[in-house]
């Protein structure tokens, strides 16, 4: 029989289950279980698929902070050069963020990356460029 230390062991070697039965504080029910399904989901997929998955769901945390942060800025390049220049944690993190909601991490984390070098090249290159046509 499995004692409950062994079964917290197995639970936090898993790391999913805990993700799914412990949710955040105010994060309601179906939140988590969508965030469980993305993570299942991820887990299930091709490498090259999940990295575009997480991207594409990390564009749509970064879209409203970008529109906030830099208006007049073209959205879609902009966010191109966020992804462009962020790390794995940050991307995974900025795409939970996507299905909770824009957090002060959320803008946190976009900043940071805002301010690399390769970021500002990449927003003078492509994204301010489109602004002047």
């Amino acid at each position: 029989m499995r004692t409950a230390k062994d079964r917290a062991g197995a639970d936090k070697a898993a790391g999913l289950a805990v993700i799914i039965r412990k949710p955040h504080r105010g994060a309601p029910t179906t939140q988590i279980a969508v965030m469980g399904s993305l993570l299942f989901a991820l887990l299930a997929c091709t490498p090259a698929t999940r990295d575009d998955l997480t991207r594409t769901a990390a564009k749509s945390a970064i879209r409203p902070v970008l529109a906030q942060r830099l208006p007049g800025v073209p959205v879609e390049a902009a966010a191109d050069c966020v992804i462009d220049n962020a790390q794995s944690s940050e991307l995974l993190a900025l795409a939970s963020d996507s299905v909770t909601g824009a957090t002060a991490s959320t803008v946190q984390i976009v900043t940071t990356i805002l301010s690399r070098p390769g970021t500002i090249r990449c927003l003078a290159t492509d994204g301010l460029p489109n602004l002047l046509r």
